[in-house]
Formats: C-alpha cells, structure tokens, sequence
C-alpha cells in the first residue's frame, strides 16, 4: 500500500515573489534541457544572494524528480515554474492528470525507483500537492537560506597524525 503526499496547496506568494522561469517538457530529453536552462538561470543572476550552491543542487534535484513523476506518470501537458520568494524556491509542477494523486512507492526494492517523492520531501522545506483547474500541481518549498555543508573537500586522513605507519 502506498501513501499520498499531503493534499495542501502551496504557500501564497510574497511581495518578494519573481519567477524565475517557465518551462513545459513533453519529453525526459526536454526535461534535461529544461534542467539545463534553470541552472544557467541560477548561475546568471536568477539566484539570490544567500543562496548556496548546496540550495540550488537541491532545487535541480527536486525540479528533476518531480518533473519527471509528471512526465512518466502524469498526463501531458507538463508545466513547471519555479518561483523565487523571500526564503525559498517555489516549485510546481502541474499536469493534466487532476485526479491521480502523487503516490511514494512502498515496499519496492529501491533499485526499481519510487524514491523521489520521499528524497523531495526531505531536501524540501515544505511539499504537497492540490488540484488547480482540473490539474494536478505538486510542489515543494527548497529554503535557499537553511545552512549547507561545505563545499570544501574534506582530508580523508586521520587528524592528529600523517596516517598510518608501517
């Protein structure tokens, strides 16, 4: 048996809110391309101050994971936008498949997939899914300002020596 994410429609936008793009993949090739232009996007000025390169690998990881869902399991038209607001990154991804609600997969051996709803729920602040229109949106909320670790590689040799000795 599998659980449904929750049935809430996703917080209401600030005055700080600005899109930061709009995309409609039909196709996995497409979703690539749009995963492409969100990063360039971040990486030219879309991305706001305090936020870490840490953020925005799990903005691309949540954008790729439900995207996807939408596009393998919903019915097209697919549309995702990504919405900057004062804390965070609103994504939403709407399809036409209004009344199939986003099911994690349970009891399924990890190599066979299903773990994106659960991995987008925790590298997301906040997460849902509602029907808009007749089309089913689902969305998270990636903080861009909770702390990330370092980006700096860590010395794989012990502390307090210059490792073992023979």
């Amino acid at each position: 048996m599998t659980a449904s994410w929750a049935h809430r429609a996703p917080p209401v936008r600030d005055t700080q809110s600005a899109r930061v793009g709009r995309w409609t993949p039909g196709t996995l090739a497409e979703l690539t391309v749009s995963r492409h232009a969100l990063s360039a996007a971040l990486h030219d000025g879309a991305r706001p101050a305090a936020a870490a390169e840490g953020a925005v690998q799990r903005l691309l990881l949540a954008f790729e994971e439900l995207t996807s869902n939408a596009l393998r399991h919903g019915r097209l038209p697919v549309e995702v936008t990504v919405t900057r607001t004062g804390r965070s990154w609103l994504l939403e991804v709407s399809d036409a498949a209004g009344d199939d609600a986003p099911a994690p997969a349970a009891d399924r051996d990890p190599a066979l997939g299903g773990l994106g709803l659960p991995l987008v729920a925790r590298i997301s602040a906040a997460h849902g899914w509602t029907v808009t229109a007749g089309r089913k949106v689902v969305w998270a909320s990636v903080d861009f300002t909770r702390p990330e670790a370092s980006d700096a590689p860590r010395d794989p040799r012990p502390r307090g020596g210059r490792g073992p000795t023979r």
